[in-house]
């Protein structure tokens, strides 16, 4: 298993020289829908692949599907509403408990001897893992949701979505590769789950932001620098889980508030042992066989600093 995650594409552009690493021959998967409306603008990434592309079209297959089944496509509108819903109560228990994190986490004391013995830093740990119940809680509930539109939905029985899921499957079989870019990482991952694209293990995966998100276990969405201010690090949902025991940040210098050690620190205390990657401009983060994230890999460490793989671990 090969599996490759690039920094975003703007203004590095590695797509081409990480898809002829890989060594393969023939079709190449392309999975654009986090493009949305764009997704057929696909000229100049035909071009960085080499011409060898075979579009899915995800984007374009779910507006089919809501024009063609009205039972899931009602069934999707009440799905999005509790989703709302549920996320604005996430967000709500998020802020409240992580502004209690880093009230503490200010009481600890800047002498590491001092800061060992003390009771604030053991208290600080224990918020840590009042977010990652919050979480935990959070993950549950959209499972729960994603249940109730797969069963209210008919997903299984509809005959639009299995006309779908078995073209891809014939088209995901000729492909010597799969590229997934970025976009948005919501509609990315709902179209992947919806069309039950399985990535078999041993069909090499190229992907780059949201595509890289998508790639994980659980999808992060975050930005330190957004129009309306600080915006606290919050869980999309869960990824379909090819890449391990990380959680992607494409865009970190644009995003995230690296200089801030004690927020960062509490950042990556709260994903550990995740490993929180941080995929730059240029970022190049290849898996191998084992899964295992490479030495050279830049993460963010549990002490608030940006490391490598290798000094980290």
């Amino acid at each position: 298993m090969r599996t490759i995650l690039l920094g975003p594409q703007r203004f590095t552009i590695r797509a081409t020289s990480a898809l002829r690493s890989l060594g393969t021959e023939g079709p190449v998967g392309v999975v654009t829908a986090g493009w949305e409306e764009r997704e057929d603008a696909t000229g100049e990434l035909d071009e960085a692949l080499d011409h060898r592309s075979i579009h899915f079209r995800l984007y374009h297959r779910l507006n089919d599907v809501l024009a063609k089944d009205e039972t899931f496509a009602a069934a999707a509108v009440r799905h999005r509403d509790r989703q709302d819903e549920l996320t604005a109560l996430y967000r709500l228990r998020l802020e409240h408990t992580l502004d209690g994190v880093y009230a503490v986490q200010r009481r600890i004391p800047a002498h590491p001897a001092r800061a060992r013995r003390s009771l604030a830093l053991a208290a600080f740990h224990d918020a840590v893992a009042g977010v990652r119940r919050i979480d935990d809680w959070f993950l549950g509930q959209m499972a729960v949701l994603e249940a109730e539109l797969a069963d209210a939905g008919g997903i299984e029985r509809s005959g639009v979505i299995g006309w779908h899921r078995e073209e891809l499957k014939s088209d995901l079989a000729r492909c010597s590769a799969l590229v997934i870019p970025g976009g948005n990482v919501n509609t990315l991952v709902r179209v992947l789950r919806l069309f039950a694209i399985v990535i078999p293990q041993e069909l090499p995966v190229l992907a780059w932001s949201a595509g890289a998100m998508a790639l994980t276990e659980r999808i992060a969405l975050f930005h330190d620098f957004g129009p309306a201010g600080s915006r606290e690090a919050e869980l999309l949902s869960r990824g379909v889980g090819r890449v391990r025991g990380v959680v992607a940040f494409p865009h970190p210098r644009r995003r995230l508030r690296l200089d801030d050690r004690e927020r960062s620190s509490a950042l990556a205390l709260r994903f550990d042992p995740a490993r929180c990657l941080l995929l730059d401009d240029g970022a190049w983060v290849e898996f191998g066989a084992d899964g295992a994230l490479p030495a050279d890999a830049r993460i963010l460490g549990t002490d608030g600093l940006v490391h490598t793989e290798e000094v980290a671990g």
